[in-house]
């Protein structure tokens, strides 16, 4: 048997990252994110406490990683030219994939937001929405606070803009709240009863119609 190449090891390397990841996430969604042990991710992945410390350096590490993994996924599809303007055809863009991850990935966001419920994991998690959106850049340690902040920054920007074509008393701060609100009743409702593909899009049109 010839030596595995280095691409081979990558290889390797991710699937196993990606394994623990998945096992973490369960773990946390069914146990909670305190009650959940190094040893009992380790024991559910089949593999020893030390190799798993050879991916990852803890729980708040492994939490950190899975949650910047996937806002990298949305984020590749927000602002795609990254010129920080959020245009018209740019925001339903974001929606319509935004809802695509939501019915591909389903299961995934059914654990990802029974975890994301836990007052421990919501406090630290979205305490980085509040962080500054004008950093040079993301940090290693704060990529999924940057990320999270810079988005907020352009949605703001977005909604902000529409006060020409509003009517008096528009307010744009509102309107945005107003938005996330739905956002999350619409991504809510679809994860965790069973839709219809044409309600669904009924009501994906309409959100769109609404705030774009």
């Amino acid at each position: 048997m010839s030596p595995r190449s280095p691409e081979q090891y990558e290889e390797i390397r991710g699937e196993k990252k990606s394994l623990i990841m998945q096992v973490a996430l369960e773990e946390f969604a069914e146990k909670g994110f305190h009650a959940t042990t190094i040893n009992s991710i380790s024991k559910r992945a089949g593999i020893s406490k030390g190799l798993l410390y050879n991916y990852f350096k803890g729980k708040d590490d492994l939490l950190s990683e899975i949650v910047l993994k996937y806002i990298y996924e949305i984020y590749d599809y927000f602002d795609v030219n990254r010129d920080g303007h959020l245009s018209e055809d740019e925001f339903e863009f974001f929606i319509r994939k935004m809802a695509l991850i939501l019915k591909e990935k389903r299961d995934f966001w059914r654990l990802m937001i029974q975890v994301l419920l836990q007052n421990e994991v919501r406090e630290q998690f979205f305490s980085s929405v509040t962080r500054n959106a004008n950093e040079d850049g993301p940090q290693d340690s704060h990529k999924n606070d940057f990320l999270i902040s810079r988005i907020m920054k352009i949605f703001s920007d977005y909604f902000e803009r529409k006060n020409d074509r509003r009517e008096p008393g528009y307010d744009p701060e509102l309107e945005l709240n107003m938005f996330i609100l739905t956002m999350k009743g619409f991504a809510f409702s679809y994860i965790f009863t069973d839709r219809d593909d044409l309600r669904f899009e009924k009501c994906l049109n309409n959100i769109i119609d609404l705030y774009k």
